[in-house]
């Protein structure tokens, strides 16, 4: 069953790409039918193996119990300024500040040591990525930034593999059922990217470094405050020869030489407050690449190339009328564009070009009714239009939204609730809600507990495709007719926060249905068919001891196919990540190691259904402070050369080193 949905090789179909999506997105084959692969004894033993390293890890932190400090504020997980440490969803924080000390290009290098957070790409830095957040599909996880949606509205899914991290402040992840905030994408989760403002007194900052595979990296920026207006300028170049995209050892016939990457990346922003109750500001974002390429089904001489423009613009204006009313109106725009070349020209069998742009406007209000409660609500806008090589039979949609949220402190317990209306101008309405509670035990431990409700509006390509017979038998249109797909999520938490220290505990079930797959080949279209459950534990601890510095992240999870039962394609029911890094005077040095079991996956040459080997990868890093502003870095991935595989018949980088400069004030 195929699930038309690809972004930089195509989002539309031609018979070679029929038997290529299989290949690269194999979480839309997922639902298939057939005997389960794991009996429930097995797990239920590793439900009982969760519970164990559970208390492993929280039942020592007992002894650190003292005042929390909740003083970092997140807004992504009610859409309202709150205490990291009352978030009822499980939310994890990366500062900028954490993103240097990774000393990582992209953002799924980063993404990849979280609880819940798998990625995968298809032949290294800049390759097509898949996003799954607890399990869910790659089209499931709403990504956003600085609250403006970047998504494709053909093939559904945002290009995480295109957002280079030199303009990134900061970024919050929440897992869970987010619909009921959000809107479309979000049953597994939303990721919210914040580009970097301008703070303190006017300053540079400059950066650069080389290693392996021709790897170049450079970025520069200017930033700061001047009286009422702050401002912040970034520009960033990354490079690089990569590896081979499909590994010639399992495919000869493909094209044997390096793939490389070239991106280039800008942002900007300026704020002014007109007094200390009103504000405006405007932001800008643009990543402009070329990826080279390989298609398993190409010659040795076939050179396929992609290029892909992410842009995002943002009025926002801000006003405080009164004591208890915040309003926030923000204008603006999101493209999604790739084009697809196949020797120099226009790859019109893969689709050459295919732009989203999406026009949202979102008026949102918070009323401040007491010290520890708050309500919000809202209008939201959003008209998206597709420009393609592809006639689509319509090429535009609009949604519009109303939306509302409370959060109430009350001693100790807290509560949370979230509606959200959407109407869609092709395929209708969809009703969504969220409720969260929490009781705090004591000053450290707290459980939590919520339920909810979540949806993925069918893509273009799903609904109107226009039909298209590529011959030989094989043919394919959309159907109008098609429903969103549709879940609810449950969940039960334990979470500790005292001083320096902080853990999650959490256990989730969500179950999907109405899933959209492919109906069968060679004439096929999309219907609603198949049906997913996915249940399983999170883990995530963070600490700091003296000079030392822990994080570690361990997910437990039952990815599967309701009806036959079948592990998800290219999910793993197990991965976990640890990492230590220790500051020894002017020096830090830290190491980390990354775990994935087993997953299922499609092989790249038969297509039949194959298991790719767990990997374990060691990664390296150092740096020192020559003085407060400038700094050496060095970085060695996968430290034992490890050959191992994110995708069937794809190439992974195998020892890399990278060397930097750093100048920051």
């Amino acid at each position: 069953m195929l699930r038309v949905a690809h972004r930089h090789k195509s989002n539309g179909i031609a018979v070679p790409l029929l038997l290529f999506l299989p290949v690269v997105f194999p979480e839309l084959l997922t639902f298939q039918r057939g005997r389960s692969e794991l009996t429930r004894e097995i797990i239920m033993k590793q439900k009982l193996i969760a519970i164990a390293l559970s208390g492993a890890m929280v039942f020592p932190l007992a002894a650190y119990a003292e005042t929390p400090s909740l003083g970092e504020i997140v807004v992504t997980a009610s859409r309202m300024p709150q205490p990291l440490g009352q978030s009822l969803a499980h939310t994890t924080v990366i500062d900028r500040q954490e993103i240097q000390a990774s000393q990582a290009a992209d953002l799924p290098t980063l993404l990849r040591q979280l609880a819940g957070v798998e990625i995968y790409q298809s032949g290294g830095v800049g390759k097509q990525s898949s996003l799954f957040v607890r399990g869910t599909n790659s089209s499931h996880a709403l990504v956003l930034l600085d609250g403006v949606r970047i998504g494709s509205a053909t093939s559904g899914m945002t290009a995480i593999d295109q957002l280079m991290l030199d303009q990134v402040e900061r970024i919050e992840v929440v897992r869970g059922n987010v619909s009921s905030l959000y809107g479309s994408e979000g049953i597994g989760g939303v990721i919210q990217i914040f580009t970097r403002r301008g703070k303190g007194a006017p300053a540079f900052n400059v950066s650069a470094g080389m290693g392996t595979h021709n790897t170049q990296r450079a970025a520069a920026g200017f930033g700061g405050e001047a009286g009422s207006t702050s401002f912040d300028v970034q520009l960033s170049r990354f490079k690089s020869d990569g590896v081979s995209s499909i590994k010639t050892s399992l495919v000869p016939a493909v094209n044997p030489d390096e793939d490389g990457y070239d991106n280039t990346s800008f942002s900007a922003s300026v704020r002014h407050k007109f007094s200390g109750a009103h504000s405006m500001s405007l932001s800008l974002f643009e990543s402009r690449a070329d990826s080279q390429t390989d298609n398993p089904f190409g010659l040795q001489t076939d050179a396929n190339e992609s290029r892909a423009n992410i842009r995002k613009v943002a009025l926002t204006s801000d006003n405080r009328f009164g004591e208890i009313w915040q309003s926030r109106l923000q204008l603006a725009q999101g493209v999604d564009e790739t084009q697809n070349f196949l020797n120099g020209v226009p790859d019109i069998w893969s689709g050459a070009q295919f732009k989203t742009t999406g026009d949202q406007v979102v008026w949102q209000n918070t009323l401040q009714l007491g010290e520890h409660n708050m309500l919000n609500a809202g209008i939201e806008h959003l008209e998206q239009r597709v420009s393609s090589s592809t006639a689509f039979t319509h090429a535009r949609r609009s949604d519009d939204s109303l939306f509302a949220g409370y959060t109430g402190v009350y001693g100790a317990q807290q509560v949370q609730l979230n509606l959200r209306h959407d109407r869609y101008s092709d395929f209708g309405n969809a009703d969504t809600a969220l409720l969260g509670y929490g009781f705090n035990l004591n000053n450290a431990w707290r459980i939590t507990a919520s339920t909810g409700t979540a949806f993925k509006a069918p893509t273009l390509n799903d609904l109107f495709y226009p039909f298209t017979d590529y011959g030989w038998g094989f043919s394919y249109a959309g159907n109008p007719n098609l429903k969103p797909e549709r879940s609810r999520n449950n969940e039960l938490g334990l979470h500790y926060a005292a001083g320096s220290q902080r853990a999650d505990i959490v256990y989730f079930d969500n179950r999907i249905r109405d899933l959209i797959v492919n109906n069968n080949l060679p004439s096929s279209t999309m219907i609603n068919l198949s049906e997913a459950r996915i249940d399983g534990f999170e883990m995530a601890y963070t600490g700091r001891y003296g000079d030392t510095s822990v994080k570690a992240a361990l997910t437990l999870q039952d990815p599967r196919d309701s009806q036959s039962g079948q592990t998800l394609l290219r999910r793993a029911r197990s991965f976990a990540h640890l990492g230590i890094t220790r500051q020894y005077g002017a020096w830090q040095a830290g190491g980390e190691w990354q775990h994935s079991g087993k997953r299922a996956d499609i092989d790249i040459n038969t297509f039949a259904r194959t298991t790719l080997a767990s990997y374990n990868l060691v990664n390296l890093s150092a740096a020192y402070a020559l003085n407060k502003q400038l700094q050496l870095s060095l970085r060695v991935d996968n430290l034992f050369d490890r050959d191992y595989m994110l995708a069937h018949g794809y190439d992974t980088a195998g020892r890399t080193l990278f060397a930097g400069l750093s100048y920051r004030p």
